[in-house]
């Protein structure tokens, strides 16, 4: 069931990235980043494979992602500015499971924000999930809008290029592609487990200080 709805997803981002272009590109990057389950994982090295076949520039595949992502962003950031997290929590409540948002990712997202800052916003745009669900706290927040916008540019301008590289230099062996994204998941969990323990070292540390308080 899980795999034919991957590559159901798959195979109608291929098929429309290729119809329609840059522009399907942008339309679907940025649908990722204003909360709308589109991996950027298969839309960006699937761009990078079409540009290693002289369908698109390299440069402008990445260009054109990381503005699409900032595009996005800016959506879901004002979304949590002028809704409040009342409204937020109530509208994933009642339609996050038709967009595959739950809740506990956004409170995971906020739980990142509260605990390592605005600077999250610029590290969460290359760890998968996350990043799509950072900008809601950060619009709550009222996060300095320039700042957010240059922190999420560049962090998305490092994700959309490593993506196209990899689609870019794997070539014809773009079938070979889902090997890389297992190794790159492991990658990620990885990291994630590493940060936790790192959490966790901190909080025992901080107990005799509050027991002698």
């Amino acid at each position: 069931m899980l795999n034919a709805l991957i590559e159901s997803i798959t195979h109608f981002i291929t098929s429309f990235i290729s119809n329609t272009g840059y522009w399907g590109i942008f339309l679907l990057m940025m649908s990722e980043s204003a909360l709308i389950p589109i991996p950027s994982e298969v839309t960006m090295t699937f761009s990078g494979f079409l540009a290693s076949a002289g369908q698109f520039s390299l440069f402008w595949v990445i260009v054109v992602g990381a503005v699409a992502n900032l595009v996005g962003s800016l959506l879901a950031f004002w979304l949590g500015y002028w809704s409040g997290e009342h409204v937020i929590r109530i509208w994933i409540r009642k339609y996050g499971k038709y967009l595959l948002i739950t809740e506990h990712e956004y409170n995971r997202s906020e739980g990142w924000f509260r605990k390592y800052g605005e600077n999250i916003v610029f590290f969460s745009r290359v760890l998968p999930i996350i990043r799509t669900f950072i900008s809601l706290p950060a619009g709550l927040a009222n996060m300095n809008i320039w700042k957010f916008s240059l922190f999420t540019f560049i962090g998305s301008l490092i994700w959309s290029a490593a993506l196209a590289y990899i689609g870019f230099y794997l070539g014809a062996n773009w079938n070979s592609l889902e090997n890389y994204y297992r190794q790159f998941e492991y990658l990620i969990a990885a990291g994630l487990v590493l940060l936790a323990l790192i959490y966790i070292y901190k909080k025992i540390k901080e107990l005799p200080k509050k027991h002698s308080a």
